[in-house]
């Protein structure tokens, strides 16, 4: 079964299952596809997580596949290259460029997992780039508001978007439902990268055109960082909640603990006691977020310069966390915990899919190139668009997220799984920023305290909170920490949410705004396997042009 953001991918995955291939090799086919044909949310210029379910072990592995910054550059000359009293990075050009982690990952991954050769397994995403394919609708719709970005964009910051008009945006427009899309310079890349692997990418020709291009785009990468990058296989951390339910994710720097914290916190009240749209069940699930957040913005960073206080996935300290919720209103504002983030010693647009195999393997896999389509680089004659993940940088040294060299930067991207009576279940996840960690919980709670299957878990209306202390902030109460946060911020909810609720909700001083577009709401996909008969089922949603099939 396979469960992506786009048919035409699903199909793929399946067709590689049917050649023999396995879970993974399948995944890797649809992401090469999704970076063709979703360009908008992912592609070989971004980063990589997956979680694997291993079924000869029956252990849940996870590879953390996300690009670290150039080593030759310090933060006062990454400082240097920004405008005069700038608190952040530019989401387009060269400074918010990191190593794209995407290739070395499929590699990691395949040399572990795969069963077919990487020729066979990127062959449909090739011939689909070289004879092209009809452009979705939802993707249609994010091509046009990436091509209106960018012109925006580019009046702040200078960025060179000639050879991304050229390669996805011809005539100066964006490419219409329907329309047959093709991007031959990509399928050369992708036949180039099938033939000589990951060294074709990291320190062949591929790699000089990159750095190349890079450093006339005034970036600080050489050749020597890219041969440098490497994948990193991690722990999968999981959080129980009720009911035999529990959730796993992948620590910093992503945002996966996020969500294990507010599981963490919402299980110390029994929120089936209300109706699933009722007021006090989004006035939880929205607290949480915010407090679980707060520690996200505070401690959350590259593991290699800063450790995650252990204390942050306990359950006494899910219930201090818990204790700050006022059950009848909305907290003006609230702090990270009064915890230590001790240094190590000695020393976020995304697309989702899920695949899984006869043999019990089960892969959730997201990519991404973070904001929109990326970084408004497309690397001559490659057809890709660099990532701007380094966006998400803070520029306060004191902070654990703080830019520094040859250093990850806090990701919004993550996998998920949950457990169920101790063994693992369902693959799933949500894209979209911020919204991840909010729509696993969701996801979760459908689940567990409302019974809901696969498919209404996903399609349920969704609650998203904006705003509070951010990753890319100074850290709270340093020199640089002159920027006002409003930790209240805006609650986006879907039309499916009650009237009634909505109003008891502003009651209770939440600021509630109705979000009819559904973008920032996410796309989620999901597969579960019953563990007595073997049956997988597959869900995808209405938000996103995405199917889940099987055979």
């Amino acid at each position: 079964m396979a469960a992506t953001a786009h048919p035409l991918a699903t199909q793929i995955a399946l067709d590689i299952l049917k050649q023999g291939g396995s879970a993974v090799d399948a995944a890797i086919a649809a992401n090469a596809a999704l970076g063709l044909m979703e360009p908008t949310g992912n592609g070989i210029g971004g980063d990589l997580f997956a979680i694997v379910l291993d079924p000869a072990t029956g252990e849940l592995v996870g590879i953390n596949g996300s690009g670290r910054s150039p080593a030759g550059q310090t933060l006062d000359e990454l400082k240097a290259k920004l405008p005069a009293g700038a608190t952040s990075l530019p989401p387009v050009g060269a400074l918010p460029v990191t190593i794209p982690g995407t290739v070395d990952a499929w590699f990691a991954l395949h040399a572990r997992y795969g069963k077919l050769p990487m020729e066979q397994v990127l062959a449909p995403a090739i011939r689909y780039a070289r004879e092209g394919h009809p452009v979705a609708p939802v993707i249609a719709m994010y091509f046009a508001r990436n091509l209106k970005t960018f012109e925006r964009a580019r009046q702040a910051t200078p960025v060179d978007l000639a050879n991304a008009r050229a390669t996805y945006f011809k005539e100066g427009r964006a490419p219409a439902p329907g329309e047959m899309f093709r991007n031959p310079e990509l399928a050369n890349t992708l036949e180039t990268i099938a033939r000589g692997g990951r060294d074709a990418f990291y320190k062949g020709p591929l790699a000089k055109i990159m750095v190349d291009y890079l450093q006339r785009q005034g970036s600080a990468f050489t050749l020597a960082d890219f041969a440098a990058h490497t994948s990193t296989w991690v722990d999968v951390s999981c959080v129980a909640y009720r009911k035999g339910y529990e959730l796993c994710e992948l620590p910093p720097n992503s945002q996966g603990f996020a969500a294990l914290q507010m599981v963490n916190i919402l299980k110390n009240v029994d929120l089936a006691q209300w109706d699933r749209g009722s007021p006090e069940v989004l006035h939880y699930i929205t607290e949480a977020k915010r407090l679980a957040f707060e520690d996200a913005a505070r401690f959350y960073a590259d593991p290699a310069f800063a450790r995650t206080p252990a204390e942050l996935l306990t359950d006494d300290y899910g219930k201090q966390r818990f204790a700050l919720i006022d059950p009848a209103r909305a907290t003006p504002a609230f702090t990270p915990g009064a915890l230590v983030a001790p240094k190590l010693e000695g020393e976020g647009d995304t697309t989702y899919m899920t695949v899984a195999d006869k043999d019990g393997m089960m892969v959730s896999l997201i990519q991404s190139n973070y904001r929109g389509m990326g970084s408004g680089l497309v690397p001559d004659g490659l057809g890709f668009m660099f990532q701007d993940r380094g966006e998400l940088y803070s520029l306060d040294p004191a902070h654990p997220n703080a830019y520094a060299p040859a250093k990850r930067p806090f990701q919004t991207i993550i996998p998920a799984f949950i457990r169920k009576d101790g063994k693992p279940w369902a693959s799933f996840g949500l894209m979209g920023g911020g919204m991840q960690p909010q729509g696993h919980v969701q996801v979760l709670v459908n689940l567990a305290d409302y019974g809901m299957n696969l498919a209404e878990a996903g399609d349920a209306a969704r609650l998203h909170h904006d705003g509070g202390r951010q990753p890319t902030d100074a850290l709270a109460g340093s020199p640089a920490d002159t920027v006002p946060i409003d930790t209240l911020g805006v609650l986006q909810v879907e039309p499916g949410i009650p009237a009634a609720t909505i109003a008891a909700l502003k009651a209770m001083g939440h600021k509630v705004e109705v979000e009819t577009t559904g973008i920032p709401f996410g796309g989620y996909q999901a597969i579960a396997r019953d563990p007595a008969s073997g049956v997988y089922t597959g869900a995808t949603e209405m938000r996103k042009d995405g199917q889940a099939s099987g055979y």
